[in-house]
């Protein structure tokens, strides 16, 4: 997930990546310019008072428009399903969703209903976070093995 260019063009509806450590990153869909300030909308449970950490939850959290650069400075284009998945249409598909989703509580998890999980559902109309997809092919061959020793 190395970053190749930190500053890339930008087109509404695209997902703009911000890496966060070795393993995650936070992912939001480039919503344009406000007075001359680019946009970005994403799943944040920066607000919540209500997180469950332990379990990778946060019950209150929601969709927030926040300049591209409040989020990180170092950011890049990662469209990661066009080859597989045709873009919605930003201006009658993409930004009307956003904007019926902001100001709406929703239920963050860090398997099931994620950042990446978010863009992908408003950029393709499809959940999927590839990030989590890595560690579950990590992880379930241990859980199978634990499972078949009759541990887990």
């Amino acid at each position: 997930m190395g970053l190749k260019n930190s500053h890339p063009k930008l087109f509404p509806g695209d997902i703009v990546e911000y890496p966060r450590n070795k393993y995650f990153s936070h992912f939001g869909i480039y919503f344009g310019e406000r007075d001359g300030v680019p946009y970005v909308a994403h799943l944040t449970s920066r607000d919540a008072d209500t997180k469950i950490l332990l379990f990778g939850r946060a019950l209150r959290s929601e969709i927030k428009l926040d300049p591209l650069e409040m989020l990180g400075t170092k950011y890049k284009v990662n469209n990661m399903l066009d080859g597989t998945h045709s873009p919605r249409d930003f201006h009658n598909v993409v930004k009307p969703a956003i904007e019926d989703m902001m100001g709406r509580e929703v239920t963050f998890d860090i398997l099931f209903h994620n950042s990446e999980h978010q863009a992908t559902l408003f950029r393709y109309g499809v959940k999927k976070s590839q990030q989590i997809e890595l560690i579950y092919e990590h992880i379930m061959p241990a859980w199978k093995k634990l499972i078949l020793e009759k541990k887990l």
